[in-house]
C-alpha cells in the first residue's frame, strides 16, 4: 500500500524539479546562445589557426591521421558540460540565498532523490546542449556515423552526471555568490587545460612536462573527454567508464554529505 504514494510523490518532485530547471532554461534561448558561444569560438578559430601545429598521432581510436577540428569536438562537447555544470553550481548557491533549497531540502521525501533530482536537472541541460553542439559541428563537416549515435549520447549523459555531480558538490561549499566567480575559474580553468581537450597528452610527455602529464591522467575531466572520444568512433573507453562512473559516485555521495543537517552546511548555519 506504500507503494503507489511514494511513486506518486517520487514523480511529482521529478517534475517539480527537473521541469522547473528545464522549463526555466528553455524561456531563456539567450542561455543556450552564450551557452554554444564559446565552444563554437574555439572550434572555428582554434581549428584554423592550430590546424598545423598540433600533430595528431595515429592512435586508439584513431586509424589515421584526422584533422585538428576533429580531435578538438570531444573536448568542446566536454568544455559545455563543464561549464553547465558549474552554472547548476550557481543556480544552488543562488536558490540556497533565495531560500528555495531550504524550501527543496525540508520536502518530505528523502534527501537523497532530491539532489539526485537535481542532479538529473543539470545533466539534461548539458545534454541538450551537448546535442546541439553536435549538430553544428556537424554542419562544418565533422559527422558522426549513425549507428555510433546511442553510444555518443549514453557517453555524453554520463559525463554531464559526472560534472553536475561535482557542481553539487560545489555548491556545499560555495556560501555567497560573490565568491562563486573566482571558485568556478579556480575548478574549470585547471580541469579544461590539464586535459587532452585541445592536445594529445602525448605531447605534454614529449615536451619534459612529466607533473603535467601526470595530473592530466588524474583530472576526471580527461577521462570524460576520452570516453567521448572513443565513444564517437564507436568505441568504448573501460578506464574512462570506470572514472566517471566512480567520480560521479565519489562526488554524489560527498554532495549528500554536505547537505546533511547533522554534518553539512545547514547545522553550520544553524538550522534544525
Amino acid at each position: 500500500m506504500q507503494g503507489p504514494p511514494l511513486v506518486l510523490h517520487l514523480l511529482r518532485a521529478l517534475r517539480a524539479v527537473v521541469g522547473r530547471e528545464v522549463s526555466r532554461f528553455l524561456r531563456q534561448p539567450s542561455r543556450l546562445g552564450s551557452a554554444l558561444v564559446r565552444p563554437l569560438l574555439w572550434f572555428v578559430v582554434f581549428a584554423a589557426g592550430f590546424h598545423n601545429v598540433f600533430g595528431v598521432a595515429v592512435q586508439p581510436p584513431y586509424e589515421t591521421y584526422i584533422e585538428y577540428k576533429e580531435y578538438m569536438l570531444p573536448g568542446l562537447l566536454g568544455m559545455i558540460a563543464l561549464f553547465n555544470g558549474m552554472q547548476s553550481s550557481l543556480s544552488m548557491v543562488y536558490d540556497r540565498e533565495m531560500g528555495v533549497m531550504r524550501l527543496l531540502l525540508t520536502a518530505p521525501l528523502p534527501r537523497g532523490w532530491l539532489l539526485a533530482f537535481k542532479l538529473l536537472a543539470g545533466t539534461c541541460l548539458s545534454l541538450l546542449q551537448m546535442v546541439v553542439f553536435l549538430l553544428i559541428a556537424w554542419l562544418f563537416g565533422v559527422a558522426v556515423l549513425p549507428w555510433n549515435l546511442p553510444l555518443v549520447l549514453l557517453t555524453m549523459a554520463c559525463c554531464a552526471a559526472m560534472l553536475a555531480a561535482l557542481g553539487l558538490v560545489l555548491s556545499v561549499y560555495v556560501r555567497q555568490l560573490e565568491n562563486f566567480a573566482g571558485t568556478m575559474n579556480f575548478v574549470i580553468f585547471p580541469m579544461f587545460f590539464i586535459s587532452p581537450a585541445l592536445y594529445p597528452l602525448w605531447k605534454l610527455e614529449e615536451s619534459g612536462a612529466w607533473w603535467l602529464h601526470q595530473a592530466a591522467q588524474m583530472n576526471p575531466f580527461s577521462h570524460g573527454v576520452e570516453a567521448i572520444r572513443f565513444a564517437l568512433h564507436g568505441q568504448v573507453h573501460l578506464m574512462a567508464w570506470a572514472v566517471l562512473l566512480g567520480c560521479s559516485a565519489v562526488f554524489f555521495v560527498l554532495a549528500l554529505w554536505g547537505y546533511d543537517p547533522q554534518r553539512g552546511w545547514i547545522r553550520q548555519r544553524g538550522a534544525a
